[in-house]
């Protein structure tokens, strides 16, 4: 069954997946790159060519994520899968996943002033640019984020399962510890397991996956999820300012106008605002 990590682009998904990759698929908790790994993007390319299927047909690729799920899906053994996708249907026949696959969610969500500034560093955008991505939607044929706002609504969907756990970006930069530990204690409360905890172990996922030892790495070893300038074709760090990146230092005001009245209600939900 499949645990999804869940969020925006740009919002922190990679540090829980990191985190978890270090805590989880490690002997002593200390992280590399190859750690992350073990858990996969979906959707990707390669899955659904494999299965025979033209990634330019939109509408037949879409058809197929869950089919493309069920492929590699083991009941008995949990898995975890990153996806900026939100959560769609469709038609009545066809989704983004289903309950059969689908053993629960962690969404990451992020202020969206400071997603505008990563994301556009990330892609080479302005962030007149990138703001107005965010507020329209977009998909790109294989992952449909859509819109800032409904992507981080659709997930709500696994919260009346008792399936769904939220955590901001901030809290995981901010009190990184306890936030990690509540994502464990999460994964044990889906899966009906005990959580045995290793402070050692933790101590070194918390130490290791810092913005700084990664950013470190990267500039060491490189990363293979580092971004293209959309615009220059140059290749763009992945870990760029993280925690330093301050959209009120970064930001025009009209911007942030455009942007807190766009997401008025999701901020104030999320004690941005």
């Amino acid at each position: 069954m499949i645990i999804w990590l869940a969020s925006y682009p740009k919002s922190g998904n990679t540090l829980l997946r990191s985190m978890l990759a270090a805590y989880l698929f490690s002997k002593d908790g200390i992280y590399d790159f190859s750690l992350i790994k073990n858990i996969k993007q979906f959707p990707h390319g390669g899955l659904f060519i494999k299965m025979g299927i033209d990634i330019k047909d939109h509408n037949e690729t879409i058809k197929n994520y869950i089919k493309a799920q069920e492929s590699f899906n083991k009941k008995n053994a949990v898995q975890f899968l990153k996806t900026h996708s939100y959560l769609f249907n469709f038609d009545k026949d066809n989704g983004f996943t289903d309950s059969n696959n689908t053993l629960g969610v962690i969404y990451i969500v992020r202020d969206p002033r400071n997603v505008v500034t990563s994301f556009s560093k990330f892609r080479g955008f302005s962030n007149e640019e990138m703001a107005d991505f965010m507020i329209k939607g977009s998909g790109d044929g294989l992952t449909w984020t859509n819109n800032w706002a409904t992507n981080f609504h659709s997930w709500k969907l696994f919260k009346e399962y008792e399936r769904y756990l939220l955590i901001r970006y901030e809290d995981l930069i901010n009190k990184r510890e306890s936030t990690f530990l509540n994502v464990l204690n999460f994964i044990h409360k889906i899966t009906k397991s005990k959580l045995v905890l290793d402070k050692e172990k933790l101590d070194n996922t918390v130490k290791t996956t810092s913005f700084e030892n990664m950013q470190k790495l990267e500039k060491e070893k490189g990363f293979s999820e580092a971004g293209i300038n959309q615009k220059t074709g140059e290749k763009v760090p992945f870990f760029n300012l993280g925690p330093k990146n301050n959209w009120k230092q970064s930001l025009d005001p009209t911007i942030i106008k455009k942007i807190e009245k766009a997401f008025k209600k999701e901020m104030e939900e999320l004690e941005y605002l």
